[in-house]
């Protein structure tokens, strides 16, 4: 292979090994997690080691078997029949001709009849098209699925069928030092480590609180640093990062997380709960003053 996928995806080394290994053994692959848990990331990565191409598919409940498989166009049929140059290829079609991986997001979402055309293929490695003839898979034809875990809105276990054909590989949130590392290389701002670091668990809080159905991805982190060093610049020299960092964090995280049922505060509220608690400590310190992020100053 032209690269090493484990070392591609930050924290993943396990999971892409074995990924790797069950499509080097020609099988079928759910990766299942949480949102924001790298399953795109790491396929991306181990697709371009396999040096195949990479076929997407949003799942959703509005993904028909037509708009899965492919149609024929029908002012082409008007004037030439039906034709092979009359049919347009869906993503399926297209991922099986090239020999590429199809991967289908969040396929717990998808219609049982639009699942039922997946398992033949997978089954018998080629699908019948009326009107058009079968179309085979090529070599490097995988279906690489992701799911969120059942409970998650919208979601609905994906049939014995579907899960007989499949290996399945858990994704959880990587760890407190993995995802510091994640934000630390998508922002790239320079900022100090501990204030990063404190960032990604008031994040990594939202998962755990008892007031809160679901948390947030380390997307929120990344956001939050992000937005609070646009702050920290709009507002100038008198700003201290963490009463930017808290505006952030507000923005960032709230509409991220779900809260219970019969909770009667807001999502905002939590999360600057989340905030002062995280950084009580800094605030007491020089008043809160910790340094400005590179740049996020401005002279007047």
């Amino acid at each position: 292979m032209p690269n090493d996928p484990t070392k591609s995806v930050v924290g993943r080394s396990r999971e892409t090994e074995l990924v790797v290994a069950a499509l080097a053994a020609r099988r079928h692959v759910v990766l299942e997690g949480p949102p924001g848990t790298g399953k795109s990331t790491l396929l991306r990565s181990v697709a371009q080691s396999f040096g195949v191409s990479f076929v997407f598919v949003e799942g959703n409940a509005e993904l028909t078997p037509s708009r899965l498989i492919g149609n024929f166009d029908p002012a082409r049929v008007l004037d030439e029949g039906y034709t092979t140059q009359s049919f347009v290829d869906g993503p399926l079609v297209q991922a099986l001709r090239d020999g590429s991986l199809l991967y289908v997001e969040e396929i717990n979402r998808i219609p049982e009849e639009t699942l039922n055309v997946l398992v033949t293929v997978m089954s018998e490695g080629e699908i019948t098209i009326p009107r058009y003839g079968t179309v085979s898979a090529g070599d490097g034809f995988r279906l690489v699925a992701a799911m969120n875990p059942f409970d998650a809105v919208g979601t609905a276990r994906i049939s014995s069928a579907i899960s007989d054909r499949v290996c399945r590989v858990a994704m959880t949130y990587q760890s407190l030092d993995d995802e510091v590392a994640i934000v630390r290389h998508t922002t790239a701002t320079g900022l100090d480590t501990e204030w990063v670091r404190g960032v990604v668990d008031v994040t990594r809080a939202t998962r755990t609180h008892p007031e809160l159905r679901s948390g947030s991805s380390v997307r929120g982190a990344i956001d939050t640093v992000m937005v609070a060093t646009e702050l920290a610049s709009m507002r100038g020299s008198a700003s201290t990062l963490n009463d930017c960092g808290k505006d952030a964090a507000i923005v960032s995280l709230s509409g991220r997380v779900r809260t219970r049922e019969g909770v009667a505060r807001s999502a905002e509220s939590i999360i600057e709960e989340l905030w002062d608690r995280q950084f009580a400590s800094n605030r007491s310190d020089s008043e809160g003053k910790a340094s400005a992020p590179t740049g996020a100053t401005r002279n007047h």
